[in-house]
């Protein structure tokens, strides 16, 4: 278990580390061709230290990487760390970098990058499908303190974030809500009606594939919080589950943890109701809200 910035550094430097492999170039090859010490490209293979867009790129010219995806992949991988502040700049949240920690920005990098996320929620709705005042009530809950020009650029975040979900190449999300999710009245009645409402049209989307796990149910054993595995279509080692706390994010990358996590998604979807139950479940209880 390891916060986002050292998975990141980790999963960029085996990446690379592989691809040097397919060129057929050892470390210390590589390294004369790009015209550093062997022991910087040492470093970035093995996760010591963090790299730069730029070294990425030369690394990758190096070993005859053509495919754009892949190269802007690795590439948003430098981001995120208080370190990288080149990297941290590929992303729009690098105006918002003096407000967001950095676990937060290597969070909003991943999901900026992922092909798809599976997703479970007992508590409150995804960031992704919260509308502006649900955000910013979810916003003041948690942070009591926060001045209110503060708690707005969060939301302004969190809303910013959704673009991900209509871009060229739109992230894939499946969302398993517990029913406590929709019961739970968060700002009042009428932001608990919109964000209901604004549910049922999210869910219309093809990219989104949305459930909901009733009471009926019952809690399968071995659940016992929300989280959120974010896959990569062209390296899946760089999968990932993240396990959200109060303060910070634990990120889960071994195998097995990949592997449990998974199978507990897959045994809540199948126990959860269908797609179209799910929209007149959520129409139900918005005609109450």
């Amino acid at each position: 278990m390891r916060y986002g910035p050292a998975v990141r550094r980790r999963k960029l430097g085996a990446e690379l580390r592989r691809l040097r492999d397919l060129a057929g170039l050892t470390s210390g090859e590589a390294a004369r061709r790009v015209g550093w010490h062997q022991s910087k490209v040492s470093r970035l293979e093995t996760g010591r230290s963090g790299a730069r867009p730029s070294d990425v790129a030369r690394l990758l010219d190096v070993y005859e990487v053509a495919d754009p995806e892949l190269r802007a992949l690795l590439e948003a991988l430098c981001g995120g760390g208080a370190s990288d502040p080149e990297g941290s700049r590929r992303g729009w949240w690098y105006a918002y970098r003096d407000l967001l920690p950095p676990a937060y920005r290597d969070f909003i990098s991943l999901e900026s990058e992922a092909s798809a996320a599976s997703t479970l929620e007992t508590t409150v709705v995804p960031g992704l499908l919260q509308t502006p005042d649900y955000a910013r009530a979810v916003t003041r809950a948690a942070l009591p303190d926060l001045p209110p020009p503060q708690v707005d650029t969060l939301v302004e975040v969190r809303i910013a974030r959704q673009s991900v979900l209509r871009g060229a190449r739109p992230l894939r999300l499946h969302a398993v809500l517990d029913e406590a999710v929709l019961r739970r009245e968060v700002g009042g009645p009428g932001v608990m009606a919109a964000q209901l409402r604004h549910l049922a049209e999210v869910a219309a989307l093809p990219q989104v594939r949305l459930q909901v796990l009733p009471f009926s149910a019952g809690m399968p054993i071995g659940i016992t919080g929300p989280f959120i595995i974010f896959s990569f279509s062209h390296i899946t080692d760089l999968d990932v589950v993240v396990l959200d706390h109060l303060t910070s994010s634990l990120y889960l990358e071994r195998k097995e943890d990949l592997r449990a996590y998974s199978a507990a998604f897959d045994t809540l979807r199948t126990k959860a109701l269908s797609v179209r139950e799910t929209l007149t479940f959520i129409t139900q209880i918005g005609g109450g809200a």
